[in-house]
Parts: C-alpha cells; structure tokens; sequence
C-alpha cells in the first residue's frame, strides 16, 4: 500500500518530468516567446525534481521509519513502464482496428 510521502514523491517528480519533456519539445520546435515559455518550463521541471530529491536525501520532507526513496522511485518506473506499454498496446489495437475498416 502507498503511503502519502510515497504518493507525493511519485507525484512531484512526474511533474518534473513531464515539464522537463514538454519544455524540450517547446523549446526546440518553438519561435520567439514559445522558445523561452519551453526554457522556462524544463528549468522549472529540473528544480522541481532537484528539490524533492534534496528534500528526501537531506530528510526535509518529514519521512517516516520504513519510507524509502529509491524503493518508492522504482516503483513509480514499473508502474508508468506498465502504463506506457498499456498504452502502446491499446494504440496498436487501435491503429489497426482502423486501418481495417
């Protein structure tokens, strides 16, 4: 069972991630203002995930006994590598129930 700690954890560095990736994507195919929102963005998601790391390897965050932070990171990449390969599962499904019809 996830505890709230893990639960956080999982969350704010997805968080991270997910702004690192969508700043990149902004920032290389972007112009102008969208270049620097992109810059912004993977900026933001490095200190976001950066902070928590921080925060768990320092004992900032209040962690109880028993919590562990490698545990809790490896259990959040098999949960979203399961997520992703249910998801390119369900695309290939997909793709190819359209392209039958």
């Amino acid at each position: 069972m996830i505890n709230m700690m893990q639960f956080l954890t999982v969350l704010l560095l997805t968080l991270g991630l997910g702004l690192i990736l969508a700043g990149l994507f902004t920032a290389y195919f972007g112009r102008g203002k969208s270049r620097m929102v992109g810059i912004s963005l993977t900026i933001f998601g490095l200190l976001l995930g950066l902070m928590t790391w921080l925060a768990h390897a320092y004992g900032i965050a209040g962690m109880g006994d028993g919590y562990e932070f490698m545990d809790t990171i490896w259990m959040a990449v098999q949960v979203i590598g399961a997520f992703v390969i249910g998801a390119v599962i369900a695309l290939g499904i997909f793709l190819v129930a359209i392209m039958k019809t």
